[in-house]
């Protein structure tokens, strides 16, 4: 789980405007860090399937989020599937 801080980091990266919290681009980068995360616990306990299957509930939430903003707006997809580093 990220604490308060990491959270306020990533807000502060990837926010669009001041007053922005909850937009498509800070939903997928507050996923993908805490998917970093979970992977790694992953490798170190590779027979804890209740976090395996949270994992998969979260990639499933980032591919939704990434989807509708490629509809919504095809530019601030590419945008941020650069800044993420992730492939899609």
């Amino acid at each position: 789980m990220l604490n308060q801080k990491e959270k306020e980091k990533i807000v502060e990266k990837f926010k669009t405007h001041p007053t922005d919290t909850g937009s498509p681009e800070i939903q997928a980068a507050l996923l993908s860090e805490e998917m970093k995360q979970l992977a790694s616990h992953l490798k170190a306990h590779p027979k804890d399937f209740y976090s395996k299957r949270g994992l998969l509930k979260m990639v499933a939430k980032r591919r939704t989020v990434l989807s509708y903003l490629k509809r919504e707006d095809e530019t601030r997809h590419k945008a941020l599937i650069k800044k993420l580093d992730i492939r899609q």
